[in-house]
């Protein structure tokens, strides 16, 4: 579909004329929907649906099929993979499903994983893969019934296609719109009969994504584009200093500025209220702000990593235990010790935070992209003081979460601000106070020990200590001084060992607000896990691909996976060389989100300390794949995310003031440093894993450990320190 076609069928008026026309002529079509929220756009607009057989299914007269989505879209493609789910068990094309966010309900929209209403841990097609189907198959089944009581044949007598009930003896076909009055009183078998892989015609299909011609021709609403009528603009300022207030403000100058309206001064920040961004911005910079530091004035990178050093010193809380760990550690010569450090990370998003809220006499308007808005519309109730059901909670596209937005602080500010502002009023976070003021991902330091015997692993202890998100965020995730978030895929490790002992350490950083950030807590136990066992292989004087491949015999999918990298990546074979650099191939293995991942990059180290990534192959058996092209997508984009990490990423605090701002000093992968990335896709017909976040957790230990490769350089601590592959300093964390 072309974009003019698509800027004819957005206009409201026109779609609706040429669905009557249609209806008129005896034609089925059912209205391409582009899945965005319009400003203003009213639910009577659309045709009151006739046909709800479920919570997901909307279908009215005319044919129309919506899907309440109950999963938020931040660029990971879940729309269209829900959709195409939906679609392939009622038996219908993609092009004719909308797509429309769900409201606000835990009862109807919770994810089955989590009991709550969130997106997040890789889990969205997981999750739904069955109810979706079920929805779907369900509701196929009441059509069918509709129509065989309508032909008075045997329900089992008829089938569906492309939107038509079918029987076959008679040749008689009817379309679903022209049954719709006719499913009144049949009910969806409580074990719908669904299609077997064999029967699937959408699912595994490199289909079009059903959000790209909006986000191309500008007409997707992401929440930083919401636009309603007499709308404010406002930016925010918090102090510096974790945890401090506001003192003073002198708002003369900035009151002066064209197009401020307001200052909004609050006890922990203080908000400039515009005609536009930018008169918000140039008033927000007027602004005389004396800040009160708090007890956090002290607080400094190098404090956060004694402490969470010294904690790690202690024991820790066994998450799992397997044989007899301290006996196996305690024999012979072969032990081997090693520690990992992880830094804080902010997420960065390419939209930064963003809330418009209005507050009426009443009751409270949000829109936002969230990938939480049940806890969206909490918030704004417990801030107004409102009943929830006075709280309407809008989710809009979002560009980027990466677990920034399971978080609601920022919306509990925007409805803050828009209390003390008349009429609705956006909230927009600069980019700087969007890094300074983030939720980061937890510094982790990982504490492993391994004896061999004979070449094989035969003892292993790893010490996971770090913040417990899962305390804060979802209670019910940590029990008995277990984060289940943290230990994941340490407690899971894929390798054969004998003798296995896994604890944790809880330790907040002090003052510093943690979160979850795209790989969780694989992000640190893939990489330490990886790095070990690459120099356990180089102890043991092993190939670190076949001494892996070697304790896989009871992983046969990870094996799998791993022989085939080990083929597509020319494992084995001379690299590649590279004037005057240093290069190596490193491979990493991992069983993350319910998939099996094996992943080879290949690298060259120049004299100076500086890493470029030239290639990296991985292959992935994720189970059923609902659309391959996404699987690729998500790969492709969760490796630059990691790489960009493993060079660049460290967000470090001085004075209880974090030090990074915006990219010139959180830097991002550029476009002509993105290596050549090869996806290969093992298909299987087990159930499907999750893909979001598994490339991220990939990249760093692959990275490594070609660096270890072409260096011989066996660095602990990320992001990747070019004076010690320079030279110009010892790695005083090496072995």
């Amino acid at each position: 579909m072309n974009a003019e076609v698509i800027d004819h069928l957005q206009d409201p008026a026109r779609r609706n004329a040429i669905k009557r026309a249609a209806a008129t002529a005896g034609v089925l079509l059912f209205g391409f929907h582009i899945p965005t929220v319009r400003a203003g756009q009213k639910s009577s607009e659309l045709p009151a649906p006739q046909f709800e057989p479920n919570a997901f299914i909307r279908m009215d007269e005319i044919g129309t099929v919506r899907l309440i989505m109950p999963q938020t879209e931040m660029g990971q493609g879940v729309y269209t993979s829900l959709a195409m789910i939906l679609a392939e068990e009622l038996d219908i094309s993609l092009e004719q499903v909308q797509v429309e966010a769900a409201p606000p309900n835990e009862k109807l929209y919770a994810n089955p994983v989590f009991g709550i209403q969130a997106t997040g841990n890789s889990n969205s097609i997981r999750a739904f893969w069955m109810p979706l189907r079920k929805a779907g198959a369900g509701a196929r089944a009441i059509l069918v019934e509709a129509a065989a009581k309508k032909w008075k044949v045997d329900p089992a007598t008829c089938r569906t296609d492309s939107g038509e009930v079918l029987h076959s003896a008679t040749g008689r076909r009817i379309a679903y719109r022209f049954l719709v009055a006719d499913t009144n009183g049949v009910a969806a078998p409580k074990e719908p009969a669904l299609k077997s892989v064999g029967e699937f015609k959408l699912i595994g299909q490199p289909l079009k994504r059903l959000d790209t011609p909006a986000k191309v021709n500008g007409k997707a609403t992401y929440g930083i584009d919401m636009m309603l009528p007499n709308m404010k603009f406002a930016t925010v300022a918090a102090c510096p200093v974790f945890g401090g207030r506001v003192g003073s403000v002198d708002q003369r100058t900035a009151l002066t500025v064209s197009g401020v309206r307001q200052v909004v001064v609050l006890d922990d920040f203080v908000g400039v209220v515009a005609d536009n961004m930018w008169a918000a911005k140039e008033g927000l910079n007027a602004l005389r702000i004396e800040w009160l530091p708090g007890p956090n004035a002290k607080i400094s990178s190098q404090e956060v990593w004694k402490q969470t050093r010294a904690a790690s010193e202690q024991g820790g809380v066994v998450a799992k235990a397997v044989g007899d760990v301290s006996q196996a550690l305690s024999k012979g010569s072969d032990r081997f010790d090693a520690e990992y450090e992880l830094p804080f990370l902010a997420h960065a998003t390419m939209e930064p935070l963003n809330c418009t809220v209005e507050v009426r006499a009443g009751s409270c308007e949000v829109w936002v992209g969230t990938q939480v808005i049940a806890r969206a519309q909490a918030i704004a109730a417990k801030v107004t003081g409102l009943p929830p059901e006075k709280v309407t909670a809008h989710n809009l596209l979002m560009g980027g979460g990466f677990g920034r937005r399971l978080e609601v602080d920022h919306i509990e500010k925007a409805v803050r601000i828009a209390q003390k502002v008349e009429g609705p009023v956006k909230v927009v976070w600069t980019r700087e106070e969007d890094i300074q003021h983030d939720i980061y991902r937890p510094v982790y330091l990982d504490r492993l020990s391994a004896t061999l015997k004979d070449g094989r692993i035969a003892g292993w202890q790893h010490r996971i200590t770090g913040s417990s998100v899962m305390a804060r965020w979802f209670p019910l995730g940590y029990q008995k001084g277990i984060d289940i978030d943290a230990v994941d895929s340490a407690i899971d490790v894929p390798y054969d060992i004998p003798n296995l002992r896994i604890e944790y350490v809880r330790h907040e950083p002090p003052a510093v607000p943690t979160g979850f950030w795209r790989g969780v807590g694989p992000n640190n136990n893939v990489f330490a896990v990886e790095s070990f066992v690459d120099e356990l292989a180089k102890k043991a004087g092993q190939d670190p691909l076949a001494f892996r491949r070697a304790h896989l015999d009871k992983a046969p999918r990870l094996k799998a996976a791993l022989d085939l990298v080990a083929s597509k990546s020319d494992w084995g074979k001379p690299v590649p060389a590279r004037a005057g650099g240093r290069t190596g191939r490193g491979v990493e293995v991992q069983v993350a989100f319910g998939s099996y991942i094996a992943t080879v990059a290949e690298v060259e180290v120049d004299k100076y300390g500086e890493v470029r990534v030239n290639r990296v192959v991985l292959a992935i058996d994720t189970g059923i794949v609902v659309n391959p092209d996404t699987v690729v997508a998500q790969m492709q984009g969760g490796l630059i995310f990691g790489i960009t990490a493993a060079l660049y990423g460290e967000i470090t605090i001085e004075n209880g003031r974090v030090q990074q701002s915006n990219f010139h000093n959180y830097r991002m992968l550029r476009m002509d440093q993105a290596p050549d990335i090869q996806i290969h896709i093992i298909k299987s017909v087990e159930s499907p894993g999750g893909i979001g976040e598994t490339g991220t957790t990939a990249a760093p230990p692959a990275l490594r450990n070609a660096i270890f490769a072409a260096t011989g350089i066996a660095l602990r601590r990320l992001p990747i320190d070019r004076d010690v592959l320079s030279g110009k300093k010892p790695n005083s964390v090496s072995a």
